[in-house]
């Protein structure tokens, strides 16, 4: 598959419509798995790492679930598309910025990616749209299994997978999901969750991962740890956590709508105003009116409004995604110009909010007649 194939067509988790996804954006599974009698990528000569991909590759491109989908070893990408990759979450920043001996291998649909040579030999990974780790985790697993079967991975029996990262030593497996939560940062309760949340050892990130900041109020959440665990317990735990935190993110959606209405139409509007009719975004900016938006078309504020839309032009603002359209480098400027042009004619469809409707908005004509005492 071509990279052009990869870019035009939306991956399923992109558009796909799973338990809980107007709150929980995407769920992933990802395994860490090295190879016996072989040096971890980051103590390894570039001729190893060379040596060891081109004995992987070919049986990664010959797995059923992998067949004729994106295989490309890194000297052949761009910087700009390696980034791409990074946007769509389907390879990591620290793989992005590697080159020779290093390659990344995705299904079609992308919902499958399997990183040569990141921190470890193969970090795989499985995601579904909504909260659907159980789903995510078969899709990785077969391909685990697969490679298990052709392949000595490192493991003992007494720690479990080696990996080059200590937290990793265990399963191997980090189960994360990503959460779109502006009521609760609108209500000045997130803080709060997530403290809980780290109390309880999983891990709150960002964006694009550990060192990422929360840009357009979505948030990571996964363990931490993978030894002392069976993959199916960490699936489990993150499943209840997931769970209470949306719980908690229709408490507060509802609490805006009854008790702070005004501001909730007033921020929605503002929202659509700046993306509708702007001429220069910032990404940041950007993904904050995107998430408002979303957020308003969860409640029905923005009718008829397609919220895949909103999901994939999340992406499209995306710097490395404008710039592939462009077909060039684009400076700062002229990305913020491009992004907002783009904004705007991918909006034209979407009706204005509604106005807010209130008990003390009736007709002064129902009020009865004043009187006046001569």
């Amino acid at each position: 598959m071509r990279f052009s194939t990869l870019l035009k067509n939306p991956a399923d988790w992109m558009q796909g419509h799973g338990p809980h996804s107007e709150i929980v954006m995407t769920s992933r599974i990802r395994l860490a798995r090295n190879l016996r009698g072989w040096s971890f990528p980051g103590w390894s000569s570039e001729k190893q790492r060379v040596e060891l991909l081109n004995q992987v590759r070919p049986l990664l491109a010959s797995l059923p679930e992998l067949k004729d989908g994106f295989n490309e070893e890194y000297p052949s990408l761009t910087k700009t598309k390696k980034q791409v990759l990074v946007e769509r979450h389907l390879v990591s920043r620290e793989h992005a910025a590697r080159s020779t001996g290093c390659a990344v291998v995705i299904d079609r649909k992308q919902s499958i990616a399997v990183m040569v040579n990141e921190e470890d030999h193969f970090r795989m990974q499985g995601i579904r749209a909504g909260l659907d780790l159980r789903t995510a985790h078969d899709l990785v697993n077969r391909i685990d299994s697969a490679l298990e079967e052709n392949l000595s991975y490192a493991f003992d029996t007494r720690l479990g997978y080696l990996t080059a990262c200590p937290t990793n030593v265990g399963t191997g497996m980090r189960a994360s999901v990503m959460l779109h939560l502006p009521a609760l940062v609108l209500t000045e309760q997130i803080k709060q969750v997530m403290n809980a949340v780290s109390k309880i050892g999983l891990a709150v990130r960002g964006l694009y991962g550990e060192g990422t900041e929360a840009l357009g109020n979505l948030f990571q959440v996964s363990n931490q740890h993978t030894l002392g665990e069976t993959e199916q317990e960490l699936i489990s735990r993150i499943e209840g956590v997931a769970e209470h935190i949306v719980q908690a993110e229709i408490h507060a959606r509802e609490k805006l709508l009854h008790e702070n209405a005004l501001m909730l139409h007033d921020q929605v509007g503002r929202a659509y105003a700046t993306l509708r009719f702007s001429h220069i975004l910032s990404s940041k900016e950007a993904l904050t009116h995107l998430s408002l938006l979303r957020l308003g078309a969860d409640l029905d504020i923005i009718t008829d409004c397609d919220r895949s839309l909103l999901d994939m032009l999340l992406l499209e603002i995306q710097p490395a995604h404008l710039q592939l359209t462009a077909k060039r480098d684009l400076s700062v400027e002229e990305r913020d110009s491009l992004r907002a042009e783009n904004t705007r004619d991918r909006l034209k469809s979407v009706p204005e909010p509604l106005n807010v409707s209130s008990d003390n908005d009736a007709d002064d004509s129902a009020l009865p007649p004043e009187s006046h005492d001569e």
